[in-house]
């Protein structure tokens, strides 16, 4: 493994971490309705756990309502039954062969719960981030152990490595910023 190699992993590593962190973001209720509220359900689809969107069409109906329609009408009320116990705090209800989820707007203690939790997926990927940047600097004390780049080229290396950890955990504050202010919006 090369010095160049490192860095370019260190970097793609980082990457997948903020994009793990957007994921996990994306989750995170607001209090306007979206459709990724619902990407990770899991519906009971012939003795298989199987995600909503496999089963049915989710769309937005308006801008608090979210509307499933299943591709097989027997599965309505299997549909409606895995949103319930999602444990989201959305009471679906069919109406004729579409579902209509209608996000209720967050309360104050709420909106202060979801940013705690915006805060501790944050963290979580800074500790990623870290731990990546813990990995690289272990990478090219190696490489100086085995011969294969010089000190010098290690302390760059070092260095360009921290920079890049300072630029994602700067990015993964921004995006936290602009999550919180999502949220706290009324």
């Amino acid at each position: 493994m090369s010095l160049a190699d490192v860095k370019k992993n260190t970097q793609e590593r980082m990457s997948k971490s903020l994009d793990t962190l957007k994921a996990d973001l994306a989750k995170v209720r607001t209090g306007r309705a979206h459709t990724g509220i619902l990407d990770h359900v899991m519906v009971e689809y012939y003795g298989c756990p199987t995600a909503l969107s496999q089963v049915a069409n989710v769309t937005l109906m308006d801008a608090r309502t979210i509307g499933v329609q299943p591709f097989e009408k027997k599965m309505a009320n299997t549909i409606e039954k895995a949103i319930r116990d999602a444990d989201l705090g959305l009471n679906p209800s069919a109406q004729g062969d579409i579902i209509r989820v209608p996000t209720p707007p967050l309360t104050e203690e709420r909106r202060k719960e979801m940013v705690k939790l915006v805060k501790t997926e944050a963290e979580d990927a800074k500790i990623a981030v870290r731990n990546i940047r813990r990995d690289a600097n272990e990478s090219l004390k190696k490489l100086v152990k085995d011969k294969a780049c010089s000190e010098d080229d290690e302390r760059r290396s070092s260095d360009e490595v921290q920079k890049l950890t300072d630029k994602f955990i700067a990015d993964i504050d921004k995006m936290v910023v602009e999550k919180e202010k999502e949220v706290l919006t009324v």
